[in-house]
């Protein structure tokens, strides 16, 4: 089809294709569905070959957070019964950090609840990164605070941080109906401050949430302006105890077509797929693969994830391999420029537990093609029994998911 030929054309030479293309893409039907993941898959090879980057989430501070974002279960007033701790000691974090490096992660990721690190709070992540590098040569950092304030990134890079992870989640002009206790603005400011501190900015949205197809093309548009290393796709995993619970949208057919258009929009970014891939791609995530090259393993901050175990068996018979540690995963174009460089036109997101808001109040009650609702034999089912609170690793005894 005319359209796939020119998105991975664009994709190649790392142009930005028309809102319209992208907006084509996920209006396709199922019967175009494997050739919509075959041509993605194309651009994905070109620029990560065959590789599948492991990232590993430390939760260092679960609940109790202020901000009111309807799709977490850690906002303020949750009735969810997740864990619930304060902050990780350096080496609890430290030996949470090293179950996931040992199941092959190269990347961890540390998120603590909350509007924003306190400079107290920032001393204290400080002192989990060296306690984690001094054990793990070679391990990728990444942390999630929250918002910044001034300073506080650059505090971070000399603290030995390779990246910052702040999700701008949803459209600028539908924030507002997702959280009240902060902005979109605020969302990008602390992007743009990860940036300019030369750490690697890491980025994304999160699917499912009532958005329409341009909203979500909207926010992946976004993310492309800001220019982050890497996306992490999410797709809402509907808790009960918070205002989304009822939110069961997505299909797995659809949530490979988001992850297409990502992939178009942002050709050369280590685009990953991040919580809720077990939840609404299930049997479908290896093909999902063939789109992203990036993933979590095990356990989310608040809920449990596919086995480690089960992850790797995944990657290794869809036929990809674990990307090495010794291996740089951006494009050399990408990599050249360092942490934070604006030379290159891809995009790239986080998958940190920080807040956000928007400036409009648009309904969140259609979630079809360009702003049209979605027919109901097109919904998801509610699958409740896909989604479990995290009981185990870090904040507990027993051991974690990896």
């Amino acid at each position: 089809m005319d359209l796939l030929n020119t998105l991975v054309d664009k994709g190649l030479r790392r142009e930005l294709p028309t809102r319209e293309e992208a907006l084509a893409v996920l209006a396709t039907s199922d019967d175009e569905l494997l050739d919509v993941v075959a041509a993605a898959g194309k651009v994905r090879r070109h620029w990560f070959g065959r590789r599948v980057k492991l990232n590993y989430l430390v939760n260092l501070k679960s609940g109790l957070c202020p901000e009111d974002c309807s799709y977490c279960s850690q906002r303020l007033g949750s009735s969810t019964g997740i864990l619930k701790y304060t902050w990780l000691k350096p080496d609890e974090a430290s030996k949470a950090a090293a179950a996931g490096l040992a199941g092959g992660a190269k990347r961890v990721c540390l998120v603590a609840s909350g509007r924003g690190p306190t400079d107290r709070d920032v001393d204290r992540v400080a002192g989990t990164i060296k306690a984690i590098k001094d054990q793990n040569e070679g391990v990728e950092v990444c942390a999630c605070l929250g918002l910044l304030s001034d300073g506080q990134a650059e505090r971070l890079r000399e603290a030995g941080a390779d990246a910052y992870n702040h999700n701008l989640n949803t459209s600028e002009s539908t924030y507002g109906d997702i959280t009240t206790t902060h902005t979109y603005a605020d969302r990008v400011d602390t992007v743009t401050k990860a940036h300019a501190a030369g750490l690697s900015a890491c980025s994304g949205l999160i699917a499912g949430m009532g958005e329409s197809d341009e909203d979500l093309v909207d926010v992946v548009y976004s993310l492309r302006e800001l220019d982050p290393d890497s996306v992490p796709v999410n797709f809402l995993i509907p808790v009960e105890g918070t205002p989304l619970a009822k939110e069961w949208n997505l299909t797995p057919q659809r949530c490979l077509r988001i992850l297409a258009m990502v992939r178009f929009v942002c050709p050369d970014v280590e685009v990953r797929i991040a919580g809720g891939r077990e939840v609404h791609l299930r049997t479908m995530q290896p093909l999902a693969l063939n789109l992203a090259n990036s993933i979590f393993l095990g356990d989310y901050l608040t809920t449990e994830g596919q086995a480690g175990k089960a992850d790797l068996e995944m990657i290794a018979d869809a036929g990809f391999e674990v990307e090495g540690a010794g291996e740089v995963t951006l494009p050399e174009h990408r990599a050249a420029g360092g942490c934070g460089s604006h030379e290159s036109a891809g995009c790239g997101s986080h998958e940190g537990a920080g807040c956000g808001s928007h400036e409009s109040h648009e309904s969140h009650e259609s979630a079809g093609v360009c702003g049209t609702a979605v027919p109901a034999t097109a919904a998801n089912e509610a699958r409740t029994d896909l989604v479990a609170v995290r009981r185990r690793g870090a904040g507990t005894d027993l051991a974690p998911n990896a």
